[in-house]
């Protein structure tokens, strides 16, 4: 798991075709069951009534449920209150008073309106936040706008500000940051790019639409060999060492550690290690100098991990 999600490559399924839900159980780390864009209006009351009916893993389940304000919220939480399900996808999340109404299960906002972009450093420090997302077409479609990317496939402006500013407010209330989908299915070398861009950054999880899209996330966001391997020597290391030391020719600090220990982390699903700091971190960091700003704190480069513009 990382944090409370269940693994980077989460596959929506929608909630009306309970004759996919196992498989989509079966091909991805975590499985969406939509209740909202998924499902056609005249279908969500079927929708319900599989959701009521299934049995998937609750843990690796998050139910996306349709705006607050709506009346087919309120009958999503309706049925939500019969299955076992603790985990709530807030479509078009506003507001930290929405997340807070959804009651005592978790919640992944999903930040895809002007407003919802805006307001993500408080919907993220809710308590019950467990996550945040953002949402491109959506977002472009409530602005008047045409696409989400340009001729090349590359995101606009204001997508990418929208993709930084869900990121930097789940940092902030060290919630996980969860990736928009990539439309293009069969493109899958774009889909490769966008991933390895996204976990560099920082995001925990990338969203799929399609099975056949969840193997290239996941290899997105495993660590290499290499990388695997430089994080076991410099964790080795540290034992052996207090405060900054130096490391195959690079100081290392704190920073440099928890980005060691995470990197084992996504290997071991430890959600411990993969969200907050251990306590071996905590007690590392309180024996280094605050003015350290190491350039090199990130650990060894991720080769072919650059910009989405494959």
């Amino acid at each position: 798991m990382i944090g409370q999600l269940p693994g980077p490559a989460l596959l929506f399924c929608p909630a009306d075709r309970p004759d996919r839900f196992a498989k989509a159980a079966a091909a991805a780390d975590g499985v969406i069951l939509d209740l909202e864009d998924g499902v056609a209006a005249a279908d969500r009351p079927r929708a319900r009534r599989a959701l009521r009916e299934s049995i998937l893993d609750p843990l690796r389940t998050i139910i996306r449920i349709n705006p607050a304000g709506t009346a087919d919220y309120d009958e999503d939480l309706r049925a939500l209150a019969d299955t076992p399900y603790p985990v709530v996808m807030l479509a078009k999340t506003e507001s930290a008073e929405q997340v807070a109404a959804v009651g005592p299960r978790r919640v992944v906002a999903l930040c895809e309106t002007p407003r919802g972009v805006l307001a993500a450093a408080e919907i993220a420090a809710v308590p019950t936040t467990i996550g945040v997302m953002w949402g491109a077409e959506d977002l472009v479609a409530a602005l008047g706008g045409r696409s989400s990317r340009d001729e090349a496939g590359r995101y606009r402006g204001v997508a990418l500000h929208a993709r930084a500013s869900v990121l930097l407010a789940a940092g902030a209330h060290g919630r996980v940051a969860v990736d928009s989908v990539y439309l293009d299915i069969a493109d899958v070398d774009g889909l490769a790019a966008e991933a390895r861009d996204a976990v560099a950054s920082g995001f925990a999880a990338k969203a799929c639409i399609h099975p056949r899209q969840v193997a290239a996330v996941r290899q997105a966001f495993a660590p290499s060999a290499d990388e695997v391997a430089w994080a076991r020597r410099v964790l080795d290391a540290a034992t052996h060492s207090a405060g900054v030391f130096s490391f195959e020719g690079r100081m290392v600090d704190a920073p440099v550690l928890r980005h060691a220990e995470r990197t084992l982390a996504a290997t071991e699903h430890d959600p411990a290690v993969a969200v907050t700091d251990s306590p071996a971190d905590q007690r590392r960091r309180q024996d280094l100098p605050r003015s350290v700003d190491n350039p090199a704190r990130h650990g060894p480069p991720r080769p072919g991990r650059g910009n989405m513009e494959g």
